[in-house]
């Protein structure tokens, strides 16, 4: 006869099997099982060096700010095709105006750049009730555009040695200066989302937006709001990017709004809005660079590495439907 120990514990692993929600959790879960892969078939590749795990985390810090800015965007329901082109922009204007006037107006500049683009988003979206796709697919190539115009399609370098040092160029002892931007900028959204009123406010606007504004939410402050802090995050990635290959150039950024996008749903933010998971969002950036990472590694070719970058994307749309 069984006792009552044994016989209890079929029905418990049967329990906590039955409630385990692999949607919410499948990021983790292709993130271990990818890792594990690479570590096995990419060793001798030298995919397990301190220096290589390093890069990851340097190549996806811009990604993983845009991100968490883009967390709050999709959690309104909302979208923001622009950040790439801002940060292309951005990293120009950075450039040229340090060059010109110093370090402390090359990033207040920089900034600006971000925020006016954020700003004139926001405000057709919130005020004119211009479908987000639509306006910040325009931005999208507005923005590019007149990065290339003001710079001839020149690169402008950045010879401010204490610049590069803040954004992205140097390491604070062991530390990757790239690694304290991701955690500063994650700990700040993680914080904003799950421990003040405008996290659950964002909240209330992309689950119900009708039911919000009869609660008394302002809306429309809101999605002019997460929309001017995602042009900001873009702006500063793009100064990361200047930072860290010291100059500015108008195609960095280019095709990051993507996988910005697809690290944000496969880190759990419903494409719908409602939900917003920012350790989520940072796992789905961590793990897009190690697949960039482990590509490059296996030898595939930028076409092979966009196809595979193409069905993750895919994927992280369909898991992303309401159940």
């Amino acid at each position: 006869m069984s006792s009552p120990t044994t016989a209890t514990r079929p029905s418990l692993i049967s329990r906590a099997v039955t409630r385990f929600d692999w949607r919410s959790n499948v990021i983790y879960i292709a993130f271990v099982v990818v890792f594990i892969l690479f570590a096995i078939f990419l060793s001798s590749d030298g995919f397990l060096s301190t220096n290589n795990m390093l890069n990851i985390v340097r190549q996806t810090a811009t990604i993983s700010i845009m991100a968490v800015a883009m967390t709050f965007v999709i959690a309104t329901a909302e979208i923001d095709l622009s950040v790439g082109s801002i940060a292309g922009l951005a990293s120009v204007v950075t450039a040229m105006a340090t060059t010109q006037w110093g370090l402390v107006p090359g990033i207040l500049a920089g900034l600006l750049s971000g925020a006016a683009i954020g700003a004139i988003n926001g405000g057709l979206v919130a005020l004119l009730k211009v479908p987000s796709f639509l306006v910040t697919l325009g931005m999208l190539g507005l923005a590019a555009g007149l990065a290339q115009w003001i710079t001839a399609s020149a690169p402008q370098p950045i010879g401010n040695t204490v610049y590069v040092q803040i954004f992205g160029g140097g390491d604070f002892g062991p530390i990757p200066g790239l690694l304290v931007w991701t955690v500063v900028a994650v700990a700040i959204g993680w914080i904003a989302m799950n421990r003040t009123s405008f996290g659950r406010r964002v909240l209330a606007t992309g689950g119900n937006p009708t039911a919000a504004a009869y609660t008394g939410i302002r809306t429309a402050r809101i999605k002019f709001t997460v929309l001017l802090l995602s042009g900001i995050a873009a702006a500063i990635a793009g100064m990361l990017y200047a930072g860290r290959l010291e100059s500015g150039r108008f195609q960095w950024g280019q095709g990051d709004e993507l996988t910005v996008i697809a690290a944000v749903i496969l880190g759990g933010t419903s494409l719908f809005g409602g939900r917003g998971a920012i350790i989520g969002t940072l796992v789905g950036s961590l793990f897009m660079g190690l697949i960039n990472n482990g590509l490059i590694l296996a030898g595939l070719d930028v076409a092979q590495q966009s196809v595979v970058r193409g069905a993750i994307i895919i994927a992280a749309v369909a898991l992303s439907r309401k159940k």
